[in-house]
């Protein structure tokens, strides 16, 4: 079976490299797309990693963009917007779908939950159907703390059956809430999700039989997790780490 032919929902993420002026402008110059041609991911989890200003959260976003979900987080129907900040990207991406459709999806940006969490509490305000923020556990998010709000939406928001896209998830998780966090993903998994995430935590990236992606100055490329930077660093922390901090602080 050709991954074209695959049951997951988004098969290919592919750059429309002859609509881009010039690769020496931002964000073309990143280096996650300026080497970009057909990005394949995984039927169930795709982990994005690299430096810092590689672009996987632009990519990540785009990818969100070109879905339809608000650039800000959320679902494709939020609409909000709070300060205008992301790339155009989106618009020289193409999607190349699979032929099922999913029932649910979610696009989670890290660094802009809050405003989201804002906007539910608008649109409830509004009144005219159904509590929003019933589907997050009937809790309003701002009255919880960054972790559990992220913990909330895990739990109770992602049903199933659908594509989420998050961008730096363990920002607000503990080691244990991101070990909690593989396991809800794998029941979701389990129920025929699919995750594409942006990531730094060697945590994440140990869910089993995952695509890694790597983004360096060469462009993206799979990598095997006990090859990862954040693999090999952690461990060689954890191992040696009075002598690391020695050395650190010398």
């Amino acid at each position: 079976m050709s991954s074209l032919d695959s049951k997951h929902y988004l098969l290919e993420v592919r750059l429309l490299r002859d609509k881009v002026a010039s690769f020496d402008e931002f964000p073309f110059s990143l280096p996650a797309v300026r080497n970009l041609d057909t990005l394949t991911l995984h039927p169930s989890v795709t982990f994005i990693i690299g430096e810092n200003g590689a672009g996987k959260s632009t990519l990540l976003e785009a990818i969100a963009t070109a879905w339809g979900f608000n650039a800000e987080g959320g679902s494709r129907n939020f609409h909000f917007s709070t300060r205008s900040s992301h790339s155009n990207l989106g618009d020289y991406l193409r999607l190349v779908k699979g032929i099922r459709r999913p029932k649910d999806g979610y696009f989670l940006r890290a660094e802009s939950f809050f405003n989201v969490a804002t906007a539910i509490e608008q649109l409830d305000e509004g009144g005219g159907g159904p509590s929003i923020i019933g589907s997050y556990g009937d809790r309003s998010l701002h009255e919880q703390s960054h972790g559990e709000s992220f913990f909330a939406l895990l739990m109770h928001r992602f049903r199933g059956q659908g594509l989420y896209l998050l961008d730096e998830p363990e920002a607000a998780l503990s080691p244990t809430r991101q070990m909690a966090m593989i396991a809800r993903m794998h029941e979701l998994v389990e129920q025929q999700s699919q995750f594409v995430i942006a990531t730094h935590s060697p945590i994440l990236m140990a869910y089993p039989n995952a695509q890694i992606l790597l983004i360096d100055a060469t462009g993206i490329k799979p990598v095997k997790y006990t090859e990862t930077e954040h693999f090999v660093v952690t461990r060689d922390f954890l191992n040696r780490h009075e002598k690391f901090i020695r050395e650190l602080v010398s």
